[in-house]
């Protein structure tokens, strides 16, 4: 009997002993190892991939963020402030799928089917406002020349990027807002402008956010 309690004890002890180097090795070293690491050879990545301006976060780079004027009184959808660069339709799940403070409310794609009719709607109106918006004194965008990321969003909804087409498409008007020249502008575009991922992954890209910065910069010179 007082055998079976010893080694019931034993085993106790054993199991508990286990338990506390279990905990001290995957609870508190390792982690603090991973975080360790990824704070000395990943800072930006690890934190967030936060973009800085004026000595401030104002975004992280993997996040795209509206630029719309203020609501009006009685105004349900803001209208987009057309002196800055304006990025992905983010229609996500939701008519909300991030708002002016840059907090996340809902992420995700339409889910509609490419022949349902509120999607080719979306789109019709979308193609038709980047028309009119883009359209400035000596310069006329055609419906054709309208890219497909002007006017569908992303599967997250959240899209930072534009394509070169679609910021190159905005140059004239950007131009004509901030009282710079049109080579100003597209200077900003192309310096801007990242290629394929060493090379040969996805497609060239722009981010509007830090894009916008790099305007806003060069319009207070």
């Amino acid at each position: 009997m007082n055998n079976s309690i010893t080694n019931t004890a034993r085993l106790l002890g054993a199991g508990l002993r286990a338990l506390l180097v279990l905990t001290l090795v995957t609870g508190v070293i390792y982690p603090l190892v991973v975080t360790g690491v990824a704070q000395a050879l990943f800072n930006n990545k690890a934190n967030g991939s936060e973009v800085k301006a004026d000595g401030k976060v104002v975004g992280s780079s993997l996040i795209g963020q509206s630029y719309n004027l203020p609501l009006k009184k009685g105004q349900e959808t803001p209208e987009p402030d057309l002196k800055w660069f304006q990025g992905r339709p983010a229609n996500g799940l939701g008519a909300n799928s991030i708002n002016t403070q840059y907090k996340l409310l809902l992420s995700g794609a339409t889910n509609l089917s490419a022949d349902n009719k509120d999607l080719i709607q979306q789109v019709e109106d979308a193609k038709a406002a980047v028309v009119k918006d883009n359209s400035v004194s000596g310069y006329t965008v055609k419906p054709s020349n309208v890219p497909a990321d002007a006017v569908t969003s992303s599967g997250s909804g959240l899209d930072p990027d534009i394509s070169p087409a679609y910021a190159d498409l905005q140059v004239h008007r950007i131009a004509e807002k901030n009282g710079l020249t049109v080579a100003q502008v597209q200077k900003l575009v192309d310096e801007h402008t990242e290629g394929r991922t060493l090379g040969f992954v996805g497609e060239p890209r722009v981010n509007v956010l830090e894009l916008n910065i790099a305007l806003k910069a060069l319009a207070e010179q």
